[in-house]
């Protein structure tokens, strides 16, 4: 009797087990077949040709979102005969008010033709909503949002420019588009991978984890099969482009691009406004008297690690006299993209009073274009405090403009941007709190002339991420996807 009982199940469960993937590839089947008739109806009806980017936080205001508004413009110029959608989850904001935030904020002019798609699912691409395995429900949360965006709209050239790689194969197969994507930031590393191994604690491997040598194979283990998948879905991608040589360094080793030869990585810097930046005048030397202003960049997310700039000023506060600290004032300036951002701003205004900061230390959240550059230019040195930052393109902002820039000695400032040897310094690196605070000290201690030299050093170093070799980078590398479907 028991033997029979379970016979049965195992039946039902394998029954069961058929009936699921007879379904789900079913589904798969037969939206393929709606995705291909919906093309050739587009085209039948001499529908324009149309890209579409996927960027959920387009209104956001950071370094991504200026690569998306960047790119737009280019193609705007280039291909204006092409229909141009963005994605969208900002459903508060209107497609003026969008615009117009891009003028403020970037001081890009766009046409008003663009066409945005509103996708009310974003909330399954919110980390909060995953306290664990964060990583996998966001990415299988992104494929559920990308569902709902290409039932709203089928697209020619289907680009992600927010990571969300998930995406691809969704656009890529079902629905049949030629695909792209713009990699800020992998969404796993290597260097995750042997944070994991060596069980350090960080804001991605918690302490509770990094301390059990089991739920640390766990993890790994989970890492890997993830890795292989985002690899998997990587592959979907007929044009991979990555932000900095650390990027790609990391895709090239996740996706396997080198070794597969299939997929070649393509290095297009973000755009940067250089040009109207080193037209700017240099703030005046700190040896003139006046205040010691120092310029923080960065959106108020948990990876800029504000905290640290602050611990690095009190550690400051501890090597200079008090007449030079009197002098000294941080500015942190950056964009909030919704409530925990700027509960994030009253708790570091909170820890600035706990460590007797508030008198040297101002925050300005979510200025203006014309604000931000009035500050750029009363500023001698910058500060970013990012581990791992994919670029940096507040740190070449900061450069184009005149500052000594003091940035983290990892990721994207110390393979691409600032370089350190003598004679040809233009910056600073420095890991922690204390190396900081030497790093600043030593540079308010620098004869007039050797902070000049390296200023200007800065200067005349950025000119390779500007807007123009950005737009020349991004029509060059993209240019192949259009013609697939030029007539």
């Amino acid at each position: 009797m028991m033997l029979w009982s379970l016979c049965t199940w195992l039946y039902i469960i394998g029954f069961a087990v058929v009936l699921i993937f007879t379904a789900v590839f079913g589904y798969i089947y037969l939206s393929v077949k709606y995705f291909q008739r919906a093309r050739k109806r587009s085209k039948a009806e001499g529908r324009p040709p149309c890209v579409a980017f996927f960027h959920p936080y387009c209104n956001a205001g950071g370094g991504g979102e200026r690569v998306l508004w960047c790119a737009i413009d280019a193609l705007q110029t280039r291909k204006p005969e092409w229909k141009i959608v963005v994605y969208t989850g900002d459903l508060n904001a209107s497609p003026d008010a969008i615009i117009k935030k891009v003028h403020q904020t970037f001081n890009i002019s766009l046409k008003d033709d663009i066409q945005f798609v509103y996708l009310h699912q974003r909330r399954w691409l919110e980390a909060e909503r995953y306290p664990y395995f964060t990583i996998l429900g966001q990415s299988l949360g992104s494929v559920f949002l990308g569902i709902e965006a290409l039932i709203a709209f089928l697209p020619d050239v289907y680009i992600d420019t927010m990571g969300w790689s998930f995406t691809l194969p969704l656009f890529s197969y079902v629905g049949g588009c030629t695909t792209a994507c713009y990699i800020h930031y992998p969404t796993i590393s290597t260097d995750m991978l042997k944070r994991v191994i060596s069980r350090e604690v960080t804001i991605t491997n918690k302490a509770r984890v990094a301390k059990s040598p089991f739920l640390s194979f766990a993890k790994l283990i989970y890492y890997r099969m993830f890795a292989s998948l985002y690899s998997w879905c990587g592959s979907f991608s007929d044009t991979v482009m990555v932000n900095s040589s650390w990027t790609e360094d990391h895709i090239n080793k996740i996706w396997h691009c080198c070794s597969s030869g299939t997929t070649v990585t393509h290095r297009v810097y973000p755009p940067c406004d250089t040009s109207a930046l080193k037209a700017m005048p240099m703030a005046p030397d700190i040896s003139e008297g006046g205040p010691i202003k120092i310029m923080s960049i960065g959106q108020y997310r948990p990876e800029k690690n504000h905290p640290l700039q602050l611990k690095s000023m009190y550690e400051l506060r501890q090597i200079v006299s008090d007449a030079i600290w009197d002098r000294i004032k941080l500015v942190i300036v950056g964009s909030c993209r919704n409530s925990e951002d700027h509960q994030r701003v009253k708790d570091m205004k909170d820890f600035c009073r706990h460590l007797s900061l508030e008198n040297n230390v101002e925050f300005k959240v979510n200025i203006s274009h014309e604000e931000l550059k009035k500050e750029l230019q009363t500023s001698t040195i910058g500060l970013h405090a990012m581990y791992n930052e994919h670029f940096g393109i507040g740190v070449v902002e900061g450069m184009a403009v005149g500052q000594i820039m003091v940035s983290n000695r990892s990721g994207g400032p110390k393979a691409d941007i600032i370089e350190e040897s003598e004679g040809s310094r233009n910056g600073f690196l420095a890991l922690d709190e204390t190396e900081y605070a030497r790093a600043i000290s030593a540079i308010i201690k620098l004869g007039p002339a050797a902070r000049k030299r390296i200023r200007e050093a800065a200067r005349s170093s950025v000119d390779r991420f500007s807007t123009e070799e950005f737009e020349k980078s991004f029509l060059r590398t993209v240019e192949p996807l259009f013609l697939r479907h030029t007539n």
